[in-house]
């Protein structure tokens, strides 16, 4: 079955067979491997995705779900201008280990800021609680998460007050 699926940006196509799971269409038709595969359950997490914005676990969606769909990976995070916020402070507030589960985090996070720009510790665990990390006890994540978020705040209103500086000169 042939589809198009806009990822990180940029319109792809596939001819996949119809079960064939999104997170084998990522990694193995798409070539973007920083999805990864955990347990092939939903359990842990690890090959989370946005799909049309929001966290999917892409063990658990057939590519065809995807379809004329918005998908975002860890590799669509990054821009020309440098890391995101989130990558960003996952590295400055020491937020992995192995990496294995970063991927998922990342995107989980970028979700939860985007719908609650300044999370509380006891919101950022809740909206991680599906993402399993073997090796870092998670409070350098949770320190990632709300960092992030005060780095999209300050650089949220950093436009207006240069407009506003701008206006008085």
């Amino acid at each position: 079955m042939e589809i198009k699926v806009n990822v990180n940006g940029a319109e792809r196509s596939a001819d996949i067979e119809p079960r064939q799971l999104l997170v084998h269409l990522i990694r193995e038709g798409f070539e973007l491997t920083g999805t990864h595969i955990g347990c092939d359950t939903t359990s842990c997490g690890a090959c989370t995705v946005l799909l049309d914005g929001v966290p999917v676990k892409s063990c658990t969606v057939f590519g065809v779900q995807a379809d004329g769909r918005d998908v975002t990976t860890v590799e669509g995070l990054a821009t020309a201008a440098g890391l995101d916020p989130i990558q960003a402070a996952f590295k400055e507030e020491h937020g992995l280990q192995c990496g294995f589960c970063t991927p998922g985090m990342m995107l989980t996070s970028i979700a939860l800021l985007q719908e609650k720009p300044n999370p509380s510790d006891d919101d950022i665990r809740w909206a991680l609680s599906g993402n399993i990390c073997r090796c870092t006890g998670y409070m350098n994540i949770v320190k990632a998460v709300k960092s992030a978020g005060a780095q999209m705040r300050a650089s949220a209103t950093q436009p207006e007050a240069a407009a506003a500086a701008a206006a008085r000169s």
